[in-house]
């Protein structure tokens, strides 16, 4: 009985070094005049729902605010920019080992072919920065958007205080989406018939790839800047209501870290994964 199992479990580990497809050999079908022209319309929508993403985001920063709301925002996002730089290096030294599995995996056991090869690795680049691009531009669009409507919160209108947040959250919703699709679109519409399939997968690997550091460092992160803060109180006898208080900053901070890089980056990956498994059932069936 042992042996069997043993048997059956070594089998199931060598059956990947046999394997003769993948999702990399997918052959999307040629596509008629007109089904390019839908594409291509699409890719318009994209582009009129990027101009409405950027007007929101004029439209909030545009928004006044108490010069000394504006400064601790602005170290909000200058501390923010540290911690994305930091997940950019990190996530470059991970792309080289990656790169290392993809060739061997795709080249040596698949027999994709260099081209083919190349363009999962260039698209799993692509995914990568359109992952760290839209958690990048989320955090700048929050950390507009929170000395707006803390100076808003003054006048206490309810309808405007309602109206700050739901711009922002449209402007990097409706910005994620279309740059996303942009991003397959391109593939249906220019990358040849037999390498779509590998450059959908390499897309997919990128932004999975992305999206997974940014959300657990995110949540780690954000652990680290609350414990320190606190840490910092402690140490100095500072009071929770002092303004020399560094959670205020910490905090924010952390926040932004955990709370919008990670879920805009994984929002980014999760429509992109669904959208290339999608297409792939399609092309089976």
């Amino acid at each position: 009985m042992k042996k069997n199992i043993i048997l059956s479990t070594l089998l199931f580990l060598l059956s990947s070094v046999t394997a003769f497809a993948s999702e990399a050999d997918l052959k999307i079908p040629e596509l008629s005049a007109s089904q390019n022209n839908l594409l291509l319309i699409g890719i318009a929508v994209c582009g009129i729902g990027l101009l409405f993403g950027i007007m929101q985001f004029l439209k909030v920063k545009k928004l006044k605010a108490h010069q000394s709301m504006l400064d601790v925002a602005q170290i909000i996002y200058e501390t923010c920019k540290t911690y994305l730089s930091q997940q950019g290096k990190f996530l470059a030294i991970l792309f080289a080992f990656i790169a290392a599995c993809i060739a061997f995996y795709f080249g040596v056991l698949n027999h994709t072919g260099v081209l083919g090869v190349a363009l999962i690795l260039m698209w799993t680049v692509i995914g990568i920065l359109g992952s760290y691009g839209v958690a990048k531009f989320g955090i700048r669009m929050n950390t507009l958007a929170n000395s707006r409507m803390a100076f808003a919160s003054l006048e206490r209108k309810p309808i405007k205080l309602l109206n700050i947040p739901l711009d922002a959250g449209m402007s990097i919703g409706v910005m994620l989406i279309c740059v996303e699709l942009i991003m397959m679109l391109i593939i249906l519409l220019f990358v040849p018939r037999e390498y779509a399939g590998a450059s959908f997968i390499g897309f997919a690997i990128g932004e999975s790839l992305g999206a997974s550091a940014l959300r657990i460092a995110g949540g780690i992160f954000t652990k680290i800047a609350d414990i320190g803060s606190d840490l910092m109180k402690i140490v100095f006898k500072i009071k929770e209501d002092d303004p020399r208080n560094p959670g205020v900053i910490a905090d924010c901070t952390g926040d932004n870290a955990g709370d919008s890089v990670g879920p805009t980056a994984d929002g980014f990956e999760t429509y992109g994964v669904t959208g290339v498994a999608l297409i792939s059932f399609i092309v089976l069936a």
